[in-house]
């Protein structure tokens, strides 16, 4: 296990380009090392999830746009083997969705998912992330892009050190 990096983003509405926030967590052998966080300007002004995540358009309307980020987001990235999210399908869209409608190239390492690590390994009635990481003892700041980001990376950790593999947790392909 050398760069993984975990993220979360929260998205403003149904689309998947709607990012307006995005947390990071960046592990190298096996240890948390640094964390990445910013509101982002979504592409359009109508936020529907504000509670879901809190954020509305006033927050966020002069934050930069995701393409204005890209480089300090592609620089936290760089040298990630793997990507790691709790529902990795959700933030793998919308990663992609966000660098397609801006013309960017979108990180080509996989996605492990923790919601399947935990579903695989932990005997618990739900695997929704604030269920795990009360399960857990994890602190979570539910819907906080930047906690929901470090709450993935140690569930990954975790699932790691009871002998859960990459690939019973990797997503497949899009196709």
């Amino acid at each position: 296990m050398a760069v993984v990096v975990a993220l979360d983003f929260e998205t403003s509405d149904k689309y998947a380009d709607s990012a307006c926030a995005l947390g990071m967590v960046r592990m190298e052998n096996g240890r948390v090392v640094s964390d990445w966080y910013s509101l982002i300007r979504p592409p359009r002004s109508r936020v529907y999830f504000t509670e879901i995540h809190g954020l509305t358009w006033e927050m966020l309307k002069d934050r930069k746009s995701f393409a204005e980020l890209w480089p300090d987001m592609a620089a936290f990235m760089q040298g990630a083997e793997l990507f790691v999210a709790h529902n990795a399908t959700f933030d793998r869209r919308v990663l992609h969705g966000c660098c397609r409608a801006f013309g960017l190239i979108p990180p080509s390492a996989p996605f492990v998912c923790t919601v399947k690590g935990s579903r695989r390994r932990l005997r618990l009635p739900h695997h929704r992330l604030n269920d795990v990481c009360d399960y857990l003892g994890l602190e979570l700041d539910h819907h906080n892009a930047a906690s929901d980001a470090m709450a993935a990376a140690r569930i990954y950790l975790y699932l790691r050190s009871i002998g859960m593999t990459d690939e019973e947790m990797m997503l497949k392909e899009k196709g």
